[in-house]
């Protein structure tokens, strides 16, 4: 059997491929597993190092540039409007691309999880009878996954299925697929990862993450709180996850702004492929609102500031920050409440490092919404849905 896995732009595309191409090799070793990628996608060569994955394969995709709350001003941006012409020519040379890759590599089954490059392979298998399935893991389903939804023969969400605007007969709600390394954190798990990455298991640690890409406002609101949680807590850990294009400028920021006691408390990182150990480690997350993130965290059950961005398509980071507030799992904060009181973030968690109980209550509230089985349960879907072709073949 042959799976195709596509997706990307992001590291909450990437991450949840990788741990299904790792489930599929457990149960099913023959199976060829290969990877589609948009080409010049920054984050590509993850998937192509990874072992689990047979082959790479990179065709053309566009992206339609809009932002939540813009409106129709965006349409007048001149600039704007010129890539989003010259990016619909790369569709079209993308789903002639796709059309010859899928027809000479003729996988059993396609799994779609969304970004610019599931267009043209989506259209492209629609045209040659490649079943697909494609996965949401957001309160609002990605453009992407809405242009080619009714070709799908599967919808698997990460929400309740009434959520979504999809064919409740096709819509299935399996979670996020999440790589094995995340399980419940114990206090003797944590304290084994803090030995793993040379952390003391009496100290604090604050770890945070802007998603796989980084977060150039998350990145300048965390350097403003360094300096006094630091010095408020003399035995305060950071760990900062600031983004590949990022890590060189946040390094130099802080060799500037902080003196060489409290520079030997941070560590700053582009890119983790060992979150789970950081994560995992801490007792306080600072992140963005990627689904997949946050999947993370509420499978380790950990105490999480959420930043979302309020400028994603559809506002769908808001929408699961909101989520997980209503539910008392996350504490919200936003990034206008960071404009007005630049000391904001530091206060926020200063509190909370002082209140264990209250670091607690979060994680707890955030496991609630842990689904440990996705990762198996597409990986399932998948497997019979190849079969069935095959069987229909």
């Amino acid at each position: 059997m042959t799976i195709a896995l596509t997706g990307g732009g992001s590291g909450g595309h990437i991450t949840p491929l990788l741990a299904i191409a790792a489930e599929l090799k457990r149960v099913s070793p023959k199976t060829r597993i290969i990877y589609i990628g948009q080409r010049g996608d920054r984050m590509s060569d993850i998937l192509a190092e990874d072992t689990n994955i047979d082959d790479v394969f990179l065709v053309r995709a566009g992206k339609f540039r809009r932002y939540h709350g813009e409106g129709f001003k965006q349409l007048l941006d001149i600039a704007t409007f010129l890539k989003n012409v010259r990016d619909s020519v790369y569709v079209l040379m993308g789903i002639k691309q796709s059309r010859a890759l899928l027809d000479k590599l003729c996988p059993d089954v396609i799994f779609i999880k969304g970004g610019f490059v599931g267009v043209p392979v989506g259209l492209a298998a629609a045209s040659l009878h490649i079943p697909y399935i494609t996965h949401d893991s957001d309160a609002m389903p990605g453009l992407a996954n809405r242009i080619i939804a009714r070709w799908a023969k599967l919808h698997a969400v990460a929400l309740p299925a009434e959520v979504y605007n999809y064919p409740a007969s096709k819509t299935v709600t399996t979670g996020i697929p999440l790589r094995v390394n995340f399980v419940p954190v114990t206090d003797k798990l944590k304290k084994k990862y803090r030995q793993e990455i040379q952390v003391p298991k009496s100290a604090k640690m604050l770890f945070v993450i802007g998603g796989g890409l980084g977060a150039q406002h998350v990145n300048t609101a965390v350097a403003e709180a360094m300096p006094h949680l630091l010095h408020e807590f003399s035995d305060l850990y950071i760990v900062h996850v600031a983004g590949r294009a990022n890590e060189a400028d946040m390094k130099k920021l802080y060799n500037d702004i902080l003196t060489p006691g409290e520079q030997g408390r941070v560590r700053v990182f582009g890119y983790l492929s060992d979150v789970y150990l950081y994560s995992g480690a801490a007792d306080i997350i600072v992140s963005r609102a990627g689904a997949t993130n946050l999947a993370e965290f509420a499978v380790q059950g950990k105490a999480c500031v959420v930043i979302p961005s309020p400028f994603l398509s559809g506002g769908h980071q808001l929408k699961n920050a909101r989520y997980l507030a209503d539910h008392q799992a996350i504490e919200l904060l936003n990034e206008s409440d960071i404009s007005a009181d630049p000391n904001r973030l530091a206060k926020q968690v200063s509190a909370l490092v002082h209140d264990t109980d209250r670091q607690r209550e979060l994680g707890s509230y955030l496991s609630n919404f842990a689904k440990p089985q996705a990762t198996q349960e597409i990986a399932q879907l998948l497997l019979k849905q190849g079969g069935d072709k095959r069987v229909e073949q």
